[in-house]
């Protein structure tokens, strides 16, 4: 049974140190691929910045075709909303029953974690491979050294899409940032300009 790390995010852009984590995570654990599922609109961020559902799906798509263990996933685009990630692991077992999915997760994730709707479900049902974030707060003592947990040494990525959207907008230059595919999306797509 192929053992699949699902990373969730809104990807409004995919960037660089996205890629370095899924890369990381993949060649340096048991996964044997990754998948990057783009979120449709989250409740908690203000829309106005966020590209549409398709755009962003196929910026990860140009961004991990020349990656073979690291695919672009849409599934949460089919599913009702408000979507809660147990839910989507949920369905993303039925679909997929030869397959084990394990959730992706920065350490300030983890640290709201046990305020996640059905968290105790996810844990019995998945593993969490969490990999470092320099963060505020502090985490759970129960999360802390549960079994299901598995925190992996990763590089600690310190770029954001929001720092990009902003670059862009300043007509600063954040190509460094992005692969050469995804700048040439969005710079012909003309995205985050405005």
């Amino acid at each position: 049974m192929s053992k699949i790390g699902l990373y969730f995010g809104t990807f409004n852009p995919i960037h660089v140190g996205h890629l370095i984590i899924a890369n990381h995570m993949v060649e340096n654990s048991d996964l044997d691929e990754i998948w990057m599922v783009v979120t449709p609109h989250n409740p908690f961020k203000k829309k106005s910045s966020l590209l549409e559902n398709h755009h962003r799906f196929e910026l990860v798509y140009k961004a991990t075709e020349n990656y073979p263990k690291i695919k672009a996933s849409d599934i949460e685009f089919k599913l009702p909303q408000p979507n809660y990630t147990a839910h989507t692991l949920a369905h993303i077992s039925d679909r997929y029953s030869d397959k084990e999915f394990c959730l992706i997760m920065g350490e300030d994730n983890l640290k709201s974690f046990h305020k996640w709707k059905n968290f105790e479900t996810i844990l019995e049902h998945h593993q969490l491979y969490v990999y470092p974030r320099i963060s505020d707060g502090v985490l759970e003592t129960t999360l802390d050294s549960h079994p299901k947990i598995q925190k992996v040494e990763a590089p600690i990525i310190q770029i954001s899409a929001t720092m990009i959207r902003n670059g862009i907008k300043e007509g600063k230059n954040i190509r460094p940032m992005l692969t050469k595919e995804v700048w040439n999306y969005i710079d012909e797509m003309n995205f985050y300009r405005k």
